[in-house]
């Protein structure tokens, strides 16, 4: 009728066009429900892997039980200020644990220190800068120095570590880091240096594997992303890679 309107009668306007519904048939199509065999097999699988989950929760609370019950009688002879006692003295039985809790922390922090910058290094240059031909021979060597026993690690570093320390590392720090209090003291090679930097060998390897694996788990269209904004290379690994794995290296760095 528009058409009809304006003049034009030869022109067809807009007709409204009829919706035909087509029905699928259901000859011969396979149905979408699950057998129930296969129903049977995915619950079982579901409850299989609960049961690894909460195994891993019962074993750490076993671990935990296991400790307090067996330490019940010092719990009831010394309480709490076991752990802020500094003496050690058998002979008329007192104890306190205060310097090896102090030695666990200040050990463990001086490890982490050293180790996790060289980890994420080592994991950077694997993951965005090696060459081919080098990354494999370099990853197998890296991972080999977690298969050491710690026993090996402790008697090289009585052996080899600490006569380094003691000759060249602690004297040099002496005089020229004294002034901080820190390295203060006859060198001995014997002591928080050493310890941390045994540890830091041992947890290099681990920090190192799992931070590669975090970062080859960023996708590719990140580093794209920010090269093709005019990034450099380090600028990429910074902020297209270093900052979306950033969750998954402090995981690793203080759950090791």
């Amino acid at each position: 009728m528009a058409n009809r309107a304006i003049g034009a009668p030869g022109l067809t306007g807009s007709q409204p066009t009829e919706t035909k519904v087509v029905a699928l048939e259901s000859k011969g199509t396979q149905p979408i429900v699950l057998p129930q065999g296969n129903v049977w097999a995915d619950r079982v699988f579901q409850f299989a892997m609960l049961g690894c989950a909460l195994f891993v929760l019962a074993l750490v609370g076993l671990i935990l039980t296991e400790l307090i019950s067996k330490s019940s009688l010092s719990w009831h002879a010394f309480g709490l200020k076991f752990f802020f006692r500094t003496d050690w003295d058998p002979v008329n039985d007192q104890y306190g644990a205060l310097p090896f809790v102090y030695g666990t922390i200040v050990s463990s922090i001086l490890a982490l220190v050293i180790a996790v910058p060289l980890a994420i290094g080592v994991a950077v240059f694997l993951t965005e800068m090696s060459p081919r031909w080098l990354r494999g021979p370099l990853a197998f060597t890296t991972e080999l120095l977690a298969a050491i026993p710690s026993v090996i690690y402790g008697l090289w570093a009585i052996f080899v570590l600490v006569p380094l320390l003691r000759v060249y590392v602690q004297p040099w720090l002496a005089r020229y880091m004294g002034w901080t209090g820190l390295f203060e003291g006859p060198p001995y090679g014997i002591g928080m240096l050493a310890a941390g930097i045994i540890l830091a060998i041992m947890i290099i390897p681990i920090i190192s594997s799992i931070t590669r694996e975090v970062m080859t788990s960023v996708p590719q269209q990140q580093r794209e992303a920010v090269l093709a904004l005019g990034a450099t290379r380090w600028e990429m690994i910074r902020l297209g890679v270093l900052r979306n794995a950033r969750a998954g290296i402090l995981a690793v760095s203080f759950w090791d």
